[in-house]
């Protein structure tokens, strides 16, 4: 069981930064990378602009565990596999992101990180797998409507996420 959570959480909060809200962004009002509709959703009411912005990490924290880090099961994942994941997670899904996990790893495709996937990261290359679902991540990216519009941003990312996902693992 690994114990980076916090560390993974600090890189995508200084990656999602503060508050935004880009006409363009289909999310829509975000600060620290949480939606308003995500925001309402997990605190059960309705939000305004005020609260969202004054949202700090500390707030949105718990959301991250429970909505994302938990999902993908990022404490059982080799370290850097876990931030490549969580980081592609928390823009795209928690479901899409292990998914492609589980391809890149040639398994069965459930969305679930189980026994399976677990077996499969032991005998893999975390370099290599983190290294995969970041390329992996990055064309999914490219095929989205927005892409001409947020692509360069999203493409930096993903190399920075890489880049550490790499660093981590050794």
């Amino acid at each position: 069981m690994n114990d980076n959570f916090e560390q993974c959480l600090a890189l995508v909060l200084k990656s999602e930064g503060g508050f935004v809200f880009n006409p363009k962004d289909p999310g829509g009002m975000t600060n620290l990378g949480v939606t308003r509709a995500t925001w309402q959703n997990y605190t059960g009411h309705e939000v305004t602009e005020t609260e969202m912005r004054s949202l700090t990490p500390q707030d949105v924290m718990p959301l991250y565990k429970t909505n994302y880090w938990d999902r993908i099961n990022g404490d059982s994942l080799p370290y850097g596999v876990d931030y490549a994941v969580f980081d592609f997670a928390v823009n795209s899904g928690p479901t899409r992101a292990v998914k492609t996990l589980q391809q890149v790893l040639n398994i069965s495709t459930d969305g679930e990180v189980g026994p399976e996937t677990l077996g499969a990261l032991e005998t893999a290359n975390p370099r290599e797998v983190a290294t995969a679902v970041c390329d992996a991540r990055l064309a999914f990216l490219q095929s989205l409507p927005t892409y001409g519009t947020f692509g360069r941003g999203w493409s930096s990312r993903v190399s920075e996420v890489e880049q550490t996902a790499f660093s981590m693992v050794g």
